[in-house]
């Protein structure tokens, strides 16, 4: 078995959320494309208590590899119309666990998933361009580059270009 058949996610539990806090505090944590400065370490805390980190707009799940938790994967809903949303996600691993397709089994295991257990027909991602890892990562599971925004995100100290990427249900292929 390979290291990225051991990959799977779960619901998070209050054990999680203390690790889960190094990514809102600890630079080193979160890597050189995640890093916005330092933010409310309570934030996961109470919304674990109001639902688990998983709602209707937004939901949370831990990357574990094996029994150990490699980082997490996330979704928000984006309105797209008055009657119409896609996901947004996004992952984030510990340093350990980067460049070991980790990331990318956990990136499908997500859009799965949300293909699985909600009605929507796109799912969508945005990186920095200058990260190529997370943009072979996307192109393996199957996401399809869509474009690049200019100056869409403001990070240590000047704007930077992200790249969308997007998957829609029927171009997911089938678990082999």
């Amino acid at each position: 078995m390979s290291g990225d058949d051991q990959v799977s996610l779960r619901p998070a539990t209050e054990a999680d959320i203390s690790l889960l806090e190094r990514f809102l505090t600890d630079p080193e944590a979160v890597g050189p494309f995640s890093w916005y400065g330092w933010s409310d370490p309570g934030r996961w805390r109470r919304q674990w208590a109001e639902n688990g980190l998983l709602g209707d707009d937004q939901g949370l799940l831990p990357v574990v590899r094996g029994t150990e938790m490699s980082g997490f994967v996330a979704w928000r809903k984006i309105v797209t119309s008055r009657t119409a949303y896609c996901w947004n996600v996004g992952i984030n691993l510990f340093p350990e666990a980067r460049g070991r397709g980790i990331g990318t089994r956990a990136q499908l295991l997500l859009v799965r998933y949300l293909f699985a257990h909600t009605q929507v027909a796109r799912i969508e991602a945005g990186t920095e361009v200058d990260n190529l890892a997370e943009q072979r990562a996307l192109e393996k599971v199957g996401f399809t580059r869509e474009g690049v925004a200019r100056a869409y995100t403001f990070r240590d100290g000047r704007w930077r270009d992200v790249a969308f990427y997007a998957i829609l249900r029927d171009e997911l292929a089938p678990p082999a």
